[in-house]
């Protein structure tokens, strides 16, 4: 509870549990204290299973991330499937919204998962950034999960979607997904926590905010190019822009 409130205090705009059906770290009645104390919002992730529907409609928590969960596994190993598992993906979604929930889905970037998505009524997903993650930096597998992720993105965004991102970002890759195209949230865990024991919490979430912040305004910045780019090649080489207004955050 204490890590969770110093977060917040340091600038995290919500906080991340994952109450798994084997109670590995998060218990239901953490949840229950975090919904009370939190200043932000709590965003709830959990397996599309009856006693997790059962109890998220229990607590009612404001943002729920339905992910896939299997027992043997260290952390969340990919995304949804969403088009495999439609129907009691698509239920589950009526369930949690007829009870006030904010739906996510945690999915691969791939255009068929978003398309199912859409189609099973969660307004927002989470792009699965693990195997960008794991790519060499720079190399030819990481230039193509990027490419994969700014797809992803911005077909989501056509659709309306929110889109948010995360798993194995860091310090040194955060900054890169931050700049994709439309995304409106960032859900880092490890990282902050381990470099938190050098630096502390409060500093570790502040530089990872800041990077946040720098990658989003790059991207602005990139969008606001290739614009410009486009709308001389519109209109011939000679023409004068005036950018009116400015972006905040």
């Amino acid at each position: 509870m204490q890590a969770a409130l110093v977060a917040e205090e340091a600038g995290a705009d919500g906080i991340t549990v994952h109450l798994r059906e084997d109670r590995r770290h998060i218990q239901p009645r953490d949840v229950r204290i975090l919904a009370e104390v939190l200043n932000t919002r709590m965003n709830l992730e959990m397996a599309v299973t009856e006693e997790m529907l059962a109890l998220a409609e229990e607590m009612r928590p404001v943002h729920v991330c339905l992910v896939p969960e299997k027992r043997e596994e260290l952390t969340t190993e990919g995304g949804l499937d969403v088009v495999g598992g439609f129907d009691a993906i698509a239920s589950a979604c009526q369930r949690l919204s007829a009870v006030g929930c904010d739906v996510s889905l945690f999915i691969d970037p791939d255009v068929e998962q978003i398309d199912a998505a859409q189609r099973a009524g969660a307004p927002t997903i989470e792009l699965h950034t693990g195997a960008y993650a794991d790519a060499r930096p720079g190399s030819n597998a990481a230039n193509a999960e990027y490419h994969r992720l700014t797809t992803a993105a911005t077909h989501a965004n056509s659709l309306g979607l929110v889109v948010n991102a995360g798993h194995g970002l860091h310090y040194h890759n955060v900054e890169a997904i931050a700049a994709l195209p439309g995304v409106n949230e960032l859900n880092i865990g490890h990282a902050i926590i381990a470099r938190a024991l050098f630096v502390g919490l409060k500093e570790a979430v502040q530089e990872m905010k800041r990077l946040i912040i720098a990658g989003q305004e790059a991207g602005l910045m990139a969008a606001l190019d290739a614009h410009d780019h486009e709308h001389d090649h519109d209109h011939g080489d000679h023409s004068e822009h005036v950018h009116n207004g400015c972006c905040g955050h």
